[in-house]
């Protein structure tokens, strides 16, 4: 299992494929009933979705996997009495993937899928992103949350800070973490590069662009990856990340104790400078939507 993509719907979708493509550095996949797909040099077949909607919003975060893992959330899921909805043959989209949608506890939708075609990765271009490496979910239940991608999305536990929650679904050391704010919501997308080189190449991109980060650059401590997080033109927040933390079932889950900062420092190497005020404003720009599949799909 892994994190194949984030649905979001935007209200000017040409104007955030145009900034997604160029300065940020993803590649077309195609287009589907006002629906644009971008994909990375990866072997996922897109890895952000993007439909034009009236109000910014996210409809799912997109986990693909084997058939097998599938049928192991469906279990878990029947177990803890979650109904699967828009469970569908094939979605038109790039990969034709087949699967369902799981509503957690606070409304976020996460989409479990097993793809009919795969892609070829593409060679690495040094400064664009490979794919999806972890979303970032805001929440007022954070250990529901939690219960929840353990108990229902077979997901394990890495690490825990003061605020947020990191899990994980491979041995990449987080592909999902909630984050503690008092609301549902889209917190931030992460887009991996291919290192610290690639990802200072992107900064150097945007900053031409005219874009500067709103965080970082900088050295996280859970996941030991490098960062600089962007505002996007459409209101999200996202990311440039690598060196992300490999690790398995001996890793020693960390707690709010091991990771603690030395005052005014916001990362490791203490060099970065934070915009809170932007990042809050992210934070409440992108809630859960129920995806048109979901509602009109059938359901067990």
């Amino acid at each position: 299992m892994r994190i194949r993509s984030i649905e979001l719907e935007v209200p000017d979708r040409q104007a955030a494929v145009g900034f997604l493509k160029n300065p940020w550095g993803l590649l077309d996949a195609g287009e589907r009933n006002k629906t644009s797909y971008l994909r990375g040099s990866g072997d996922r077949p897109y890895v952000l979705s993007v439909t034009e909607a009236a109000e910014p919003a996210i409809a799912a975060v997109t986990f693909s996997g084997a058939a097998a893992e599938l049928e192991a959330v469906r279990s878990r899921a029947a177990r803890s009495k979650v109904r699967i909805e828009g469970e569908t043959a094939e979605f038109d989209e790039p990969g034709r993937a087949a699967g369902f949608f799981l509503r957690a506890p606070e409304g976020q939708t996460f989409r479990f899928v097993s793809e009919k075609e795969r892609s070829e990765a593409l060679p690495p271009s040094g400064d664009r992103p490979i794919g999806v490496t972890h979303a970032v979910l805001n929440t007022s239940d954070l250990e529901g949350c939690t219960r929840f991608a353990l108990e229902v999305l077979g997901f394990r536990l890495s690490d825990r800070t003061g605020f947020m929650n990191f899990l994980r679904c491979d041995d990449i050391h987080h592909a999902l973490a909630f984050a503690k704010a008092g609301l549902s919501s889209l917190n931030h997308i992460a887009f991996e590069m291919t290192d610290l080189d690639a990802v200072m190449s992107g900064i150097g991109r945007l900053k031409d662009a005219g874009f500067d980060p709103v965080w970082g650059p900088g050295r996280h401590g859970p996941g030991n990856n490098v960062f600089a997080y962007y505002m996007a033109p459409f209101g999200a927040l996202i990311e440039y990340t690598s060196e992300v933390l490999r690790i398995d079932d001996s890793y020693k889950v960390g707690g709010p104790d091991d990771w603690k900062r030395p005052p005014n420092r916001t990362d490791l190497w203490g060099i970065s400078t934070r915009n809170t005020s932007a990042l809050d404003e992210a934070g409440r720009r992108f809630p859960f939507r129920r995806p048109p599949e979901a509602q009109a799909g059938a359901s067990r």
